[in-house]
C-alpha cells in the first residue's frame, strides 16, 4: 500500500488531471490511497468569500466565479450526457451558500473550517466521477470520518489512538473491494462530527496521518518542482536538487520554513519508517527527492524565504527590564492563539517576534496583550534563512535591504527584510 498526495497546482485543470490519471496507470497492481487538495486556487478564493460574508458584503460575483471555474473544468473531463458530476458541484454549492448564512462571526475558526474545507470536498467528488469514468477501480472516503481531531480549528490537534483505530479498519475495508482510495487533504473531524482542518498547506500531513496509520510502503508528494530544492527555483538561480535528505535534515528545513513539505508531516514518517518521495507531476519518470534514515549530511548553502511575515515587538513603558515571566506571558498569548514563532529576539527592554501573517489572530494577540506592553507592528515581510551560510551569500542577499532583524548561530543565518526580495 502506498500514498499518494496530488495538491492544487496538479489537479488545478482538465490537462492536469488527466495527468494525473496517467500517472496512476503507471502502478497497476499498487492499493493506493489518493489524498488531494483544493483544485488550484480554490482555497484562496473561499477565504476571499468567508472574509466578505463576515464583512457584510456581497459574495454572489465571488461564488459564480468559483462554480464557473468548476463547470468548466466539468466541462472539460465529461461528456454533455453526463450530467451527474454537475448536479454534485449544484448540490456542493447550494451546501456552501446554507453555510454562509449560517457562520458564527463570533467564532472565526470554527467558521474558517466549516467554509474553506469545500475546497477539498469539491475536489475529490469530482475526481471520484472522473477516475470511476476512467474504468479506475476506486472508492472514497471522508478525512473527517477517518482523522479525529479536538476542536482547535484551523491547527487541529490528531486523536492518534482514534484515528488510527478507525483508519486502519476504514481502509482495509475499502481495499476489499477498490483497488484505489480517494480523500480530502487537510481536513479532520471532531468526535461530535464538527469539521476541523490541520494547518494551511496541510495536506502533505493527512498524506502522512493516513500512510503511519496503514503502515504503508511510501508517501510520494506530486509537486510542480522535481523534488527538494536548495531554494525556490523561481526565487534562487541555479538551484540544486537534493537525491536523499535525512529526516532530520527534512523536518529543520520544514521548521525554517521550506514550502515544498508541510511541517508536521515528517514526524509520523520517521516514527514509522516510511520513506517520502517528492516528484514531479510533470516528469513522473524521474525519480525526485526521497526523504528517509540515512547518514547524508549537505553542505550546500540551502536558502528557504518564508514570505507574508511579520514582526511584532513587546516593549515595556517604564524600562523596566524584561524578564522570564513576562516573556511567558507573550508565550502563553502565543500558545492561546495557536500563534507560532518563526523567529525570535530579545533586547534589555523588548521582546521581538517574526510569525505569519494571520490578521484575525494576530489582532486577537495585540488586544490580549495591550494592557502589558506597548506593541509595534510590521507586516509585508519576508524572513529568509540560509542553512549552511557563507558571506558572500549573506553580503547578496542583504545588499541594500532594509533590514528588520537579523541573528545567525553556527551554521543557520536568518533576517527580515521587507517583501521585494526576488532572486539571487
Amino acid at each position: 500500500m502506498q500514498v499518494f498526495k496530488f495538491g492544487g497546482a496538479s489537479i488545478k485543470d482538465a490537462k492536469a488531471v488527466r495527468n494525473m490519471s496517467e500517472i496512476l496507470k503507471r502502478f497497476p497492481n499498487e492499493n493506493i490511497i489518493i489524498v488531494v487538495s483544493a483544485m488550484g486556487k480554490t482555497t484562496n478564493a473561499l477565504e476571499e468569500i468567508l472574509h466578505l460574508e463576515l464583512n457584510g458584503l456581497s459574495t454572489d460575483t465571488s461564488i459564480q466565479n468559483l462554480f464557473e471555474y468548476h463547470a468548466s473544468l466539468i466541462s472539460s473531463l465529461f461528456d454533455k450526457n453526463q450530467s451527474k458530476p454537475l448536479q454534485l458541484l449544484e448540490g456542493l454549492f447550494d451546501d456552501l451558500k446554507t453555510k454562509l448564512s449560517v457562520i458564527n462571526k463570533s467564532r472565526y475558526d470554527e467558521s474558517y473550517d466549516s467554509i474553506i474545507s469545500f475546497g477539498e470536498m469539491i475536489s475529490s467528488k469530482i475526481l471520484l466521477e472522473f477516475l470511476q469514468k476512467e474504468a479506475f477501480s476506486i472508492s472514497k472516503i471522508d478525512a473527517k470520518d477517518c482523522i479525529i481531531t479536538d476542536d482547535s480549528f484551523r491547527d487541529a490537534l490528531v486523536d492518534w489512538e482514534k484515528t488510527e483505530d478507525i483508519t486502519k479498519k476504514t481502509i482495509e475495508h475499502e481495499f476489499n473491494h477498490s483497488q484505489l482510495i480517494i480523500t480530502q487533504g487537510f481536513l479532520g473531524g471532531t468526535q461530535d462530527g464538527r469539521i476541523t482542518t490541520l494547518g494551511r498547506e496541510g495536506s502533505d500531513f493527512s498524506a502522512a496521518i493516513f500512510a503511519y496509520c496503514i503502515d504503508a510502503k511510501a508517501v510520494t508528494i506530486w509537486k510542480d518542482v522535481p523534488g527538494i530544492l536548495n531554494g525556490d527555483p523561481k526565487k534562487v538561480k541555479d538551484a540544486i536538487l537534493y537525491q536523499e535528505l535525512s529526516y532530520q535534515e527534512a523536518a529543520e528545513m520544514t521548521y525554517y520554513g521550506a514550502s515544498v513539505i508541510h511541517p508536521k508531516t515528517i514526524k509520523p514518517l520517521a516514527n514509522a519508517g516510511i520513506p517520502m518521495h517528492v516528484r514531479s507531476f510533470s516528469s513522473p519518470e524521474k525519480g525526485g527527492t526521497i526523504i528517509h534514515e540515512c547518514n547524508i549530511i549537505h553542505q550546500t548553502p540551502c536558502i528557504i524565504i518564508k514570505e507574508k511575515q511579520s514582526l511584532i515587538t513587546f516593549k515595556l513603558q517604564d524600562f523596566t527590564f524584561i524578564t522570564e515571566a513576562l516573556i511567558g506571558k507573550i508565550f502563553d498569548a502565543l500558545n492561546k492563539h495557536h500563534i507560532k514563532i518563526n523567529m525570535m529576539q530579545n533586547t534589555a527592554i523588548s521582546f521581538s517576534i517574526c510569525v505569519n501573517d494571520d490578521l484575525h489572530r494576530l489582532d486577537q494577540l495585540m488586544k490580549d496583550l495591550k494592557e502589558d506592553f506597548s506593541i509595534f507592528y510590521n507586516k509585508g515581510l519576508e524572513l529568509l534563512t540560509i542553512k549552511n551560510f557563507d558571506e558572500s551569500l549573506i553580503s547578496r542577499m542583504t545588499n541594500g535591504k532594509e533590514i528588520y532583524m537579523e541573528q545567525r548561530s553556527r551554521k543557520n543565518y536568518q533576517v527580515v527584510v521587507k517583501e521585494d526580495l526576488m532572486s539571487f
